[in-house]
């Protein structure tokens, strides 16, 4: 069962990826032509903000989904709504505080930037990027969180991405027809509480049973105060450069970084989706036996870690050909800038190839042990940004973002490894050794090959081709290294590939357990 949904959870979100970026990939263009590139800065700047409301989320969404695993492995509906009563509480004191927030930001923003927008249009684009998010964070956040811990983030991923397919065309339609930015925006609003109306739908069809006014287990979700520090900080790494680079530059220079920023967003969101595929499972095979649970962390790793290197790969290799591309005829910026590649897939690979070693953290519920931690890595990130963007700017800011990865995500590896798996870190180190040098490798290689892309047909057609050759090589030298994580790996996909057969041939094949 849990392959299957782990199978359904990444064929619906790399699906999901896959017409998302089809689709909002043309909107930054659209409104770069049309209304400059400030508005979209603007825009993007707004976002960023807005997404800081999330944190009232964060520390009791990953709170509830840490506390939810040991009980749905055991099927105990009884614990699963006192845990679910407890979230519920807390999104209906804190959904408040969300409404208000988007108001006062609303409110005050206007006055905090510069732009030859009017000042009600800076109020709408805020609002209605708010807005939405505000109300299906009170009514609906509670059971999506569950439909994660359960392993049914395709379920929220189909709805989302049916949302996000309405929302794209029709604000492509509004953007062709040069519409006020502020309606463009409100279209997203409209999208959002539609698709909180198909949630309550489903959860009323398929989850009759969940009560969400039980006796609250208030313990359940006693660390969410610690969580939301956590969580605060993978925040900062998302949206910091974004601020800083808003306030002690100009938005010119945010819309060249969030261009960069908007590939290596694709590429984030593909990885978290086969991680957050996952993940459920590694939270359920947690609790279920610790010899299991390391083998099948050592497999997830090892190949985690060589998709997240191969994608990043593809990218450095195509990102300065799609930015010449997708900017030609914006000249009010200079976006060609050919150190800023290096510096993205530095900060993603350290953000995105660590993130194993993070689940099993998350999992252990070891939010408050590594609170210092958390909040040193935000200082760094912070006092480095704010110094280096004042000599360096646009480089300053990924700079400083880097340092503070450069220790958080050692601090990681060597916390998950000695105190939680209670083994040498070599073995993680190790694998990122290895995959640094097939990334220096491959890259040599590509600088003695001449082809150039030149279109966008050859952008994607190299991305497929690059893609089919690079992540193989991966693959396969991480196999090589490392046969009995191999071999183990292997007889997963056995094992799913015999009961996948056993339900359409009845009677052939038994399978216990």
């Amino acid at each position: 069962m849990k392959a299957k949904r782990s199978i359904l959870n990444l064929v619906f979100g790399l699906g999901s990826q896959l017409i998302t970026i089809v689709l909002s990939i043309f909107i930054p263009r659209l409104i770069m032509v049309n209304y400059g590139s400030e508005a979209n800065g603007l825009v993007s700047s707004v976002v960023q903000i807005i997404a800081y409301l999330a944190l009232l989320e964060a520390g009791v969404g990953a709170a509830s989904l840490q506390a939810l695993y040991k009980p749905i492995a055991q099927n105990n509906r009884e614990s699963i709504n006192s845990i679910l009563s407890a979230t519920a509480m807390y999104y209906k004191k804190t959904g408040f505080y969300y409404l208000l927030s988007v108001i006062a930001i609303a409110a005050i923003y206007p006055f905090a930037v510069k732009s030859e927008l009017g000042m009600w249009q800076v109020m709408g684009i805020v609002l209605f990027n708010g807005l939405g998010g505000a109300i299906n964070y009170y009514y609906q956040g509670k059971f999506r969180v569950y439909l994660l811990a359960e392993g049914k983030s395709y379920v929220d991923t189909s709805v989302v991405t049916i949302g996000n397919i309405i929302n794209n065309l029709v604000r492509i339609v509004l953007l062709l027809q040069s519409v006020d930015i502020v309606l463009v925006q409100a279209s997203y609003f409209a999208v959002t509480l539609l698709q909180m109306v198909a949630f309550h739908i489903y959860k009323k069809r398929h989850y009759k049973w969940l009560d969400f006014n039980k006796e609250p287990d208030l313990a359940a979700i006693n660390q969410k105060n610690f969580v939301l520090v956590h969580e605060l900080s993978y925040m900062i790494f998302r949206n910091t450069d974004v601020l800083v680079l808003t306030f002690f530059t100009n938005l010119k220079i945010v819309s060249v970084y969030v261009m960069y920023n908007m590939i290596f967003t694709i590429i984030d969101n593909i990885v978290n989706t086969v991680n957050t595929s996952v993940r459920f499972a590694l939270g359920h095979s947690y609790h279920e036996g610790r010899a299991k649970f390391i083998k099948l962390y050592d497999a997830y790793e090892l190949y985690f870690m060589a998709f997240v290197f191969s994608l990043m790969t593809v990218a450095y290799i195509l990102i300065l050909p799609f930015i010449t591309l997708y900017t030609s005829g914006v000249n009010d910026v200079n976006y060609v800038l050919y150190w800023i590649p290096i510096l993205f897939v530095a900060q993603k690979l350290l953000i995105n190839a660590r993130s194993s070693a993070n689940n099993v953290i998350n999992i252990a519920g070891h939010f408050k042990n590594t609170l210092s931690r958390s909040l040193l890595e935000s200082g760094i990130n912070l006092v480095a940004s704010l110094i280096l963007v004042q000599f360096m700017g646009i480089y300053g800011v990924l700079l400083g973002t880097v340092a503070a990865l450069l220790y958080r995500s050692t601090d990681i590896i060597l916390y998950a490894n000695r105190r939680l798996l209670e083994r040498s870190p070599w073995m993680t180190f190790r694998r990122w050794l290895t995959n640094i040098a097939v990334f220096a490798g491959i890259i040599y290689l590509n600088n003695l090959v001449s082809y150039s892309f030149d279109s966008y047909l050859s952008i994607i057609l190299g991305a497929f081709v690059l893609g089919i050759i690079i992540l193989p090589v991966y693959i396969a030298v991480a196999s090589v290294l490392e046969r009995e994580v191999f071999m183990y790996s292997l007889s997963l996909f056995r094992g799913l590939g015999v009961k996948m057969r056993s339900k359409f041939v009845p009677g052939k094949v038994k399978v216990s357990g």
